[in-house]
């Protein structure tokens, strides 16, 4: 099974002045976790020119991050800008369709290792009401689901960061050929991704939000990607799957309650190991990083797909029982 990193030393250019989650220190914990398992030869990407960024963000949006990133300031309370972020960005975009452009030529996973992250930025920065961009500046994910739709006519993103992909959501809230599954932790920032929120108007059935529930473990989101994204998947068949890759669920992580271990990563790596995967990183600040990532691509090159039983939380089978319910009009569970 193919595997490669695109990745570009200018990803460590975006860069907070004093200490923030979100840091360069990140992309150094991923690249060790890839040389751990032998996988560490990463592809250098080439930025995208500039008007790419419009093909999911307003002009008006890319005009302030491009301002505003002439020196170190903040876009809002969460969300830094540096000198280095443009040309990160420019590049993590370039990243995110070199992905998408070899997973069509030679089946495999392709991981865009890009900084700044992306899920969270909306067409004109924060999206749905989002009270801020949550570290995120451009959408990386979007474009190369984009990119994806604009080569195959149709693409699946599966988004497993432990927070709900608002960005992409609103990006693609009226597009049904973008089918977008985002599983994350219920009521907590940014605040969105409820079952209800179904896609707009002509677009009904395409978005399908999982809000697991708090302290959610291995054996809720297994259940959940069985009974919900597997289905989806078969029904869909897409030529190409591109995932927004957070590990930030890792039990130790501290964002959040979930507590997610490399049996879940590995299982969802192995269960889409028969799809086409452009793999853009989003959160992720320790252990996730250390064995949550690798275990996913682990899962994916093994393609040993094992039965794992599972004994999920009241919660958890009430909210898969609520998603069935609400999308059966659409999918068939």
């Amino acid at each position: 099974m193919a595997f490669s990193v695109i990745y570009s030393p200018v990803f460590l250019e975006h860069r907070p002045e004093n200490y923030h989650p979100e840091n360069p220190g990140r992309l150094l914990r991923a690249i060790k976790a890839l040389q751990r398992l032998g996988l560490w030869k990463p592809i250098e990407p080439s930025p995208v020119p500039e008007e790419e960024l419009l093909t999911v963000h307003t002009e008006d949006y890319v005009e302030l991050v491009r301002e505003r990133s002439i020196k170190f300031s903040y876009l809002d309370p969460d969300t830094y800008v540096s000198p280095g972020t443009w040309e990160a960005s420019l590049l993590a975009f370039g990243a995110s369709r070199t992905a998408v452009e070899m997973a069509l030529k030679r089946k495999g996973l392709y991981l865009a290792l890009v900084r700044p992250p992306g899920h969270h930025a909306g067409r004109s920065g924060r999206a749905f009401n989002a009270p801020t961009l949550g570290f995120c500046i451009f959408n990386n994910a979007a474009y190369a689901a984009k990119v994806a739709e604009e080569l195959t006519g149709k693409v699946l993103v599966i988004d497993f960061d432990a927070h709900h992909g608002n960005g992409t959501q609103e990006i693609f809230w009226n597009d049904n050929k973008v089918v977008h599954v985002d599983l994350h932790e219920r009521d907590i920032y940014p605040w969105s991704g409820y079952e209800y929120e179904v896609g707009g108007n002509g677009a009904e059935g395409t978005k399908i939000n999982l809000p697991m529930p708090h302290y959610a473990r291995d054996d809720d989101y297994i259940y959940a990607w069985n009974e919900i994204v597997l289905p989806i998947l078969a029904q869909f068949k897409p030529k190409l799957v591109v995932i927004s890759a957070g590990f930030d669920g890792f039990l130790g992580e501290n964002l959040t309650t979930l507590r997610l271990s490399e049996l879940f990563f590995a299982y969802a790596g192995s269960t889409l190991s028969r799809y086409p995967l452009a793999v853009v990183f989003e959160g992720g600040y320790s252990v996730g990083l250390d064995k949550g990532l690798p275990a996913f691509i682990r899962g994916y090159l093994s393609g040993e797909i094992r039965e794992v039983p599972v004994s999920p939380s009241y919660e958890a089978l009430r909210t898969v029982a609520r998603v069935k319910e609400i999308h059966s009009e659409w999918w068939e569970f």
